[in-house]
């Protein structure tokens, strides 16, 4: 699997034929790479409704005939769009052209009427991803390995302000163990500053996961 960082917590996905954009933040991120827009994709996954993750989810969708998978209201709130997607919730699991998806939670505003912001954990060629979205570190993190076994990269937001600080993350990498860690959502406007160099010495200094730190456009094969 190769993933691309595209910059804030914008990311690309591409694991055997499949194709995927998570919170696809593009055009009007300062911090997006040149050509983000035009990569391939089969399937977009929305962790929330957010201006920073919804992004350019509807316009992607349309030009590609992309399935958007997220949770259950802001999957109606798109196909009054036009866009198809799978609404799914907390807990609910499924699988697809590219392996599973399970929702986990995120501790988080939704964006939208009755939502609820959500995280992902991928299933995909015998890897496990997480990506925590938008969260506070929250004690159930605890439970990722426990339940769904051994996490292999896991994406923590590490901005403050809006998420859990670098501080909070270290916490939750010492929680949910994964073998590789890659920080989002920081740097990208003023108020989410943060050093991903301090954390990863902080991470690694513990002698179990490794940290990548990647430049918006640099990609990462898992």
């Amino acid at each position: 699997m190769q993933l691309r960082f595209l910059g804030h917590a914008a990311l690309h996905l591409t694991t055997g034929s499949s194709h995927l954009y998570i919170d696809p933040y593009l055009s009007a991120n300062p911090a997006a790479p040149e050509g983000a827009l035009d990569l391939p994709c089969e399937f977009i996954l929305l962790s929330h409704y957010h201006s920073d993750h919804l992004g350019d989810t509807v316009a992607l969708a349309k030009r590609h005939g992309a399935t958007v998978l997220t949770t259950n209201e802001i999957a109606a709130a798109l196909a009054k769009e036009g866009v198809e997607a799978v609404g799914m919730h907390i807990g609910g699991k499924k699988d697809f052209a590219f392996g599973s998806l399970k929702l986990v939670l995120a501790q988080h505003g939704s964006g939208i009427a009755g939502g609820q912001a959500a995280g992902f954990v991928i299933g995909a060629e015998g890897k496990k991803i997480y990506f925590a979205g938008d969260t506070a570190l929250y004690s159930d993190m605890k439970l990722l390995k426990q339940l769904w076994g051994p996490i292999d990269l896991a994406l923590l937001p590490i901005g403050s302000h809006y998420t859990m600080d670098a501080h909070d993350a270290q916490v939750a990498v010492e929680w949910i163990d994964p073998s590789f860690v890659i920080p989002i959502h920081y740097n990208t406007f003023p108020g989410i500053s943060a050093d991903g160099e301090a954390f990863k010495r902080a991470v690694e200094s513990t002698g179990r996961s490794h940290v990548v730190l990647l430049a918006p456009g640099a990609t990462f094969d898992l």
